[in-house]
């Protein structure tokens, strides 16, 4: 094999690498961020993490997030204290979610889900 078939290979091979990173191993390689807004349109308090750390997000309020580490959410989607049902999800750069009671659970007026609305 000649060396220019040798560097083709290697380049090659790290590209294939790279494509397979997914969206946040890209992300922390990068040292990039995202940026996203969430909002509570709920008539209560809401608690949940961002990236591992907990935030007690009231009714009405409207927070924009930059998040370093990937942008991961995880919330209870059961509002009743003695029941726990967590949800995560992967946060887009320059998306706007809401919490939002889930009327789509009969029999449970506590429900919440954080919809994408942007």
């Amino acid at each position: 094999m000649s060396n220019n078939n040798k560097i083709f290979a290697n380049t090659s091979g790290n590209q294939n690498l790279f494509i397979e990173l997914n969206d946040a191993k890209a992300e922390t390689v990068s040292g990039g961020y995202e940026v996203f807004t969430i909002r509570n349109n709920t008539n209560y308090n809401v608690g949940y993490t961002v990236d591992g750390t907990s935030w007690t997000h009231q009714p009405g309020e409207e927070w924009v997030w930059t998040a370093y580490s990937g942008g991961t959410i995880e919330f209870d989607l059961d509002g009743r204290s003695d029941t726990e049902s967590y949800q995560t999800y992967n946060l887009a750069n320059g998306g706007i979610y809401e919490f939002q009671d889930n009327n789509t659970t009969l029999g449970n007026p506590y429900d919440i889900e954080l919809y994408d609305i942007g």
